[in-house]
């Protein structure tokens, strides 16, 4: 059976063969956890970070809540999130407001994470 590695070298033919025919590929690869992210001309810094984003807030979303450093995830993703849509434009009162929210509950969760670290001493 052919393995992950493999995958990626047949890839890099496909896209050199693409290249040829002025189609320029970016190619970024962690072959160590199998992750091959292919970008076309066209990707920007913004969406390269929005793109970015989805997964970390995906993983905010799965975590188990009981996990103590989930509410951290969730709010600086929720942040995150806020500021990369308004990137080109003006936080507006609500968006303040909400990251205002997010970080206070980054601060409660920072100190319960820290109570507990003193606990544990």
């Amino acid at each position: 059976m052919e393995n992950f590695e493999n995958f990626y070298h047949d890839l890099l033919d496909l896209a050199k063969k693409y290249e040829t025919k002025n189609t320029p590929l970016k190619i970024e690869t962690d072959l160590e956890n199998d992750i091959i992210k292919i970008f076309g001309e066209k990707i920007t810094s913004l969406a390269r970070a929005k793109n970015g984003l989805i997964d970390v807030t995906e993983l905010s979303y799965t975590t188990a809540e009981h996990h103590p450093y989930w509410n951290l995830l969730y709010n600086c993703s929720e942040i995150a999130t806020s500021v990369l849509e308004k990137w080109k434009d003006s936080l507006s009162n609500e968006d303040l407001s909400d990251i205002e929210w997010a970080i206070k509950e980054l601060t409660q969760t920072l100190e319960k994470i820290k109570n507990k670290n003193n606990d544990h001493s």
